[in-house]
């Protein structure tokens, strides 16, 4: 098989995740020491899959803003895997440029997961120092940190390192298996694409006594353009890329879209939208089409359905995957926890000297969904090379942090209108 062949075969295999059998530096001979930048939910969760998936993994430096969400995450950790965990007063790092302080430290893997926004300056960071990376998704909230986000990429291609995104339905056993059947043609040439990531609402931290303004838009950055990107950058942005993913044929040539606030009080909980319907339009009249919604007391979905010339595919993810039509399929294996297997592939990798490598669609996927976003604020069809070429920016990076900076007060988008 040539390589052209066997990188093909193993993108599927892997859900697009490229893999390259050129070894690295690392010496497999050690402990792999693992910091963790965002000690919220998500990080933690992030370090506790880093702990089980192998055993010579040990935590050993942790990073955040807020030295509460530090000593939480340790807590937590030390409880479960006292002895692995080795973190010292010296190895937890506070404040905005606390990323670079533990990057700089002897750390072998470094996991990203605080606010979106941040992303960009994190990534570049651990490539400029040579570090394996797990990096939640998304990765930037605005064009310019995409773009940054691609040299970053081109930069750990060249340093042959280890890079996993948070896109974890490629890391599902039977979305991979579902994307075997579909590359292979089983329902042929699609031209028709829906996603549906329809739930509740994100849940309020409220504002404690001692917290400024600042403190409590970090502490619900999810709230917030400047830091998340809006919930279609920041959550239903799994369901646009998985839309890509199957598609497999690039980025659509226009996107429009159309999105708003309904169920939230417009004085309060930020200044994101609750809603987004978006067409992406792959020319040909191939298109893809999504829906995502964060509002309570409304029905769940979280689905995927295309057309294509041979039969169709009907997803209802973490449930139910089906062909129906000329090569009927229906996904009969076992189950896997995707948020596991990231990790385990990863420290597999970094273990054997081979590379994993998710920057090209990290990088497409949240340009998706930033360009999704755009068009919806702003009720205009926008072009391939109209996002490109944007400079729009939704805040400083983190050099221009600080506790008396001032806070995201954008108005929530209203379409066709100035303010």
């Amino acid at each position: 098989m040539d390589r052209r062949n066997f990188i093909k075969n193993s993108g599927i295999l892997f859900g697009a995740t490229s893999l390259d059998l050129s070894h690295n530096n690392f010496t497999i001979k050690k402990k792999i020491r693992v910091g963790l930048i965002g000690c919220g939910g998500r990080g933690t969760g992030a370090a506790f899959q880093a702990l089980n998936a192998d055993p010579d993994v040990e935590i050993v430096a942790l990073a955040d803003i807020f030295p509460d969400q530090i000593e939480t995450a340790l807590s937590a950790l030390q409880e479960a895997h006292k002895d692995r965990v080795k973190v010292t007063e010296k190895t937890k790092y506070i404040g905005f440029d606390a990323y670079k302080k533990l990057i700089g430290g002897k750390v072998d893997v470094v996991l990203l997961a605080a606010p979106p926004v941040f992303r960009p300056d994190h990534l570049e960071e651990a490539v400029k120092k040579g570090k394996h990376i797990f990096c939640e998704k998304p990765m930037a909230v605005d064009i310019p940190g995409v773009h940054r986000v691609r040299e970053a990429v081109k930069l750990a291609k060249e340093k042959k390192l280890n890079l996993v995104s948070g896109y974890c339905f490629r890391y599902s056993t039977p979305n991979r298996e579902l994307a075997k059947q579909v590359h292979a043609g089983s329902i042929g040439d699609i031209f028709s694409i829906s996603t549906f990531r329809l739930g509740g609402e994100l849940t309020e931290k409220p504002k404690q006594a001692n917290w400024s303004d600042l403190d409590y838009q970090l502490r619900n950055w999810y709230y917030y353009q400047r830091y998340s990107g809006d919930i279609i950058v920041e959550q239903t942005i799994h369901s646009i890329d998985f839309m890509s993913w199957m598609l497999n044929r690039g980025l659509p040539k226009t996107v429009s879209g159309t999105g708003g606030r309904q169920s939230k009080p417009w004085d309060k909980y930020g200044n994101v939208f609750d809603h987004f319907a978006v067409e992406f339009d792959y020319g040909d009249g191939v298109k893809g089409f999504h829906f995502g919604r964060q509002q309570n007391g409304t029905q769940p979905r979280n689905s995927v359905e295309a057309i294509g010339t041979k039969g169709n595919l009907n997803v209802s993810l973490l449930s139910s995957y089906q062909i129906h039509g000329e090569n009927p399929w229906k996904f009969s294996g076992k189950m896997n926890n995707m948020y596991q297997t990231q990790h385990d592939e990863l420290f597999a990798a970094i273990k054997s000297g081979e590379t994993l490598m998710d920057g090209d669609f990290m990088a497409d996927s949240t340009l998706l969904g930033i360009w999704a976003r755009e068009a919806a604020y702003s009720g205009k069809i926008i072009s391939l090379e109209e996002i490109q070429n944007s400079e729009k920016t939704y805040g400083p990076t983190s050099d221009g942090y600080s506790w008396e900076m001032e806070l995201d007060t954008a108005r929530i988008p209203r379409p066709g209108l100035a303010t």
